[in-house]
């Protein structure tokens, strides 16, 4: 599974915000088609929204099933929404910056980097 920093994870955040759901994953739960889907879906666009219809501890393997298969990062979960990142980098979309500093010292803190 893909690990992220929590700058990354913020600016993944932010960019998902705007999409709207491409795959969904109804009652039969996670199946190889829609693996497949999300696999496909996550070349093209490396950062994409599932909405998934099941109780919450369902979504949240569901999660980690999608993230350990595919090698994807799992970016937010909120309710019955997932964001998950996988880079392609052959499309190379989404472009990661590495975490600003803050006048030439530590890195910025979680609570500083909210604020910008």
């Amino acid at each position: 599974m893909l690990s992220l920093t929590l700058s990354e994870r913020l600016a993944m955040r932010g960019r998902a915000h705007a999409l709207n759901p491409t795959v969904m994953i109804g009652n039969a739960g996670l199946t190889e088609s829609v693996l497949k889907e999300i696999a496909q879906t996550l070349k093209i666009h490396e950062l994409i929204k599932i909405r998934v219809m099941a109780e919450r501890e369902q979504r949240e393997e569901i999660l980690t099933a999608i993230c350990t298969q595919l090698d994807a990062a799992p970016v937010q979960h909120i309710g019955k929404i997932l964001v998950v990142y996988k880079p392609n980098p052959e499309a190379h979309q989404i472009e990661l910056k590495k975490m600003p500093r803050h006048k030439g010292k530590k890195p910025l803190t979680k609570k500083q980097l909210g604020s910008r």
